[in-house]
């Protein structure tokens, strides 16, 4: 398994500042209906600035670490079989170039860019940067989960503390499930302090990384999303594993992922999601 280096590490970071103030900023409030298509349904949908972002930060990172293995959301779309590339992989780079692109097409900045670098089948490094904020969160296997402001300040990142279900704030998209699950799940939900989600993992990871919300529920494992966010939450203290109770890997693509800030708090999620009312 390889390392990331402070060095290589500041580099990414750096790449995709400049893919951000190159290719998203510049389209942001930009968006037309021609420069908008959908893909797998009418919400789900990609700009111009995910295409353009997406080749620009692959071609820095090829630049950066020649031979490394690029893995675009959007090129994924085009060619299923590019996932099956990461679990073998010496080094390789998953890249969401726009997370939240529906928020983005609709003026509301609410979207991130999220980078996880994989070697050996596991996420050795995570970023996810906020464009308009211009800050980032960043994690490196076994070297904690760090806030990088856009003025370089770096804060540590803890999740949030356990606390009994009744008064957990997390996320289920109870829309992406199932229509059997989702009657299954509604009323298991009311068992918690509050519920909602917010169409973008970037930002969801950073409630929880951040201890804002104790919680998610995942309904998919696209690794683009997850890679990432999972280490930077687990970097920050939190424990991540599909409902029948795997750890997490990136290479996964079936199940449903539940993160929550501990082992135990995560049983008694699952078990509050799960097990009917008596």
């Amino acid at each position: 398994m390889k390392a990331v280096s402070d060095e290589l590490l500041a580099g990414f970071i750096e790449d995709m500042r400049i893919v951000a103030e190159t290719e998203i900023l510049p389209r942001f409030h930009a968006v037309k209906a021609e420069t908008i298509r959908a893909k797998t349904a009418a919400d789900d949908i990609v700009t111009d600035a995910d295409i353009a972002a997406e080749r620009v930060l692959g071609n820095r990172l090829s630049v950066r670490l020649p031979g490394i293995t690029i893995v675009g959301e959007e090129a994924v779309s085009d060619n299923p079989s590019l996932l099956t590339r990461l679990a073998d992989a010496d080094i390789a780079a998953v890249i969401d170039p726009i997370d939240g692109t529906w928020h983005f097409a609709h003026g509301t900045p609410m979207f991130g860019s999220i980078l996880a670098i994989i070697s050996g089948g596991e996420t050795i490094a995570g970023i996810i940067h906020y464009p308009v904020l211009g800050d980032c969160l960043v994690a490196r296997s076994g070297q904690g989960a760090w806030h990088l402001s856009a003025d370089g300040t770096q804060t540590r990142l803890s999740v949030a503390g356990p606390t009994p279900i009744e008064e957990m704030h997390g996320f289920i998209p109870l829309h992406m499930f199932e229509p059997d699950l989702q009657a299954k799940l509604a009323p298991r939900m009311t068992r918690f302090g509050r519920t909602t989600t917010w169409r973008c993992s970037a930002y969801e990871y950073r409630m929880l990384a951040t201890g804002a919300m104790s919680f998610c529920l995942n309904e998919s494992l696209k690794p683009w999303d997850h890679a990432a966010g999972v280490l930077i939450h687990s970097e920050a203290g939190g424990y991540a594993a599909v409902v029948d109770g795997e750890i997490y890997r990136p290479t996964m693509t079936e199940g449903h992922l539940l993160s929550a800030p501990d082992k135990a708090s995560w049983l008694a999620i699952h078990g509050a999601l799960s097990e009917a009312r008596t």
